[in-house]
């Protein structure tokens, strides 16, 4: 019963998540062509509010438990674990105040209407995964970026998202890159629950009634300890909560 209910529940839903996405388009489009980075910046945060509204008619909640004050003087390497493709509006629109800009593939950067365009002029990055200097470079060009602006970066540690939730082994090379690039940067560790329900099924339908869970845990700057340690630290806090995790690595 409860996928039968799914099915028209998630053809409403791409209806209207593409919808907005067709109408924020040329507002992006405006907004950088006639007021610059700040109008574009609003126009980003209200589409994402409005892509979890389109989620709310799955029955989908969103709880984000975030009881730190990170400050705005410096520059912050968001951490999370990576269960799908909704993972990323939560934190845009609730951690809107700290900027965030991703490091994405280069094939998102063109095709999709409003995500794309943000890509490409919202200040984050394409990388050629196939050609390691052009990712460094762009990578470097980006730290550069949030230190001067003090702008926050988001990266998914595990390199992939996790099609079960259960978190695989941090990927270490795109967070060392980005520790020794930040050196003042702040450290804000993100625990994701259940988004990956969402797709449960596959792309359709979509899951029902899922509950997503974002906790931030206490921020830390890079400068507190020594990147391997800082590597470890960010990790075990992040997966603390999955006891999936010990039994799965124990095979």
């Amino acid at each position: 019963m409860r996928k039968i209910l799914a099915y028209p529940l998630t053809i409403i839903y791409y209806l209207l998540f593409g919808l907005t996405l067709v109408i924020f388009h040329p507002i992006q489009w405006v907004s950088v062509r006639f007021f610059g980075y700040q109008a574009h910046k609003k126009s980003v945060d209200i589409l994402n509010f409005f892509l979890l509204r389109c989620l709310n008619v799955l029955g989908t909640r969103f709880h984000f438990e975030n009881s730190h004050h990170i400050p705005l003087n410096q520059p912050c390497i968001i951490v999370a674990n990576h269960q799908g493709t909704y993972d990323i509006p939560p934190i845009i629109w609730y951690l809107r105040h700290l900027h965030p800009k991703f490091i994405s593939k280069k094939e998102l950067g063109k095709g999709i209407p409003s995500i794309s365009f943000n890509l490409r002029h919202g200040g984050s990055v394409l990388i050629d995964r196939k050609d390691k200097t052009q990712a460094l470079q762009a990578i470097k060009g980006l730290t550069e970026y949030l230190n001067t602006h003090h702008r926050s970066v988001v990266i998914f540690a595990e390199g992939t998202r996790s099609k079960d939730g259960v978190p695989m082994r941090f990927a270490t090379a795109g967070l060392k890159t980005l520790f020794e690039a930040m050196p003042t940067a702040l450290i804000v560790p993100i625990t994701i629950n259940n988004s990956w329900k969402l797709n449960r099924w596959g792309g359709f339908p979509m899951d029902i009634g899922v509950f997503v869970k974002h906790k931030v845990h206490v921020p830390f700057f890079v400068h507190s300890a020594p990147v391997e340690t800082l590597i470890s630290q960010v990790e075990s806090v992040i997966l603390q909560d999955f006891s999936e995790i010990k039994e799965r690595r124990k095979q």
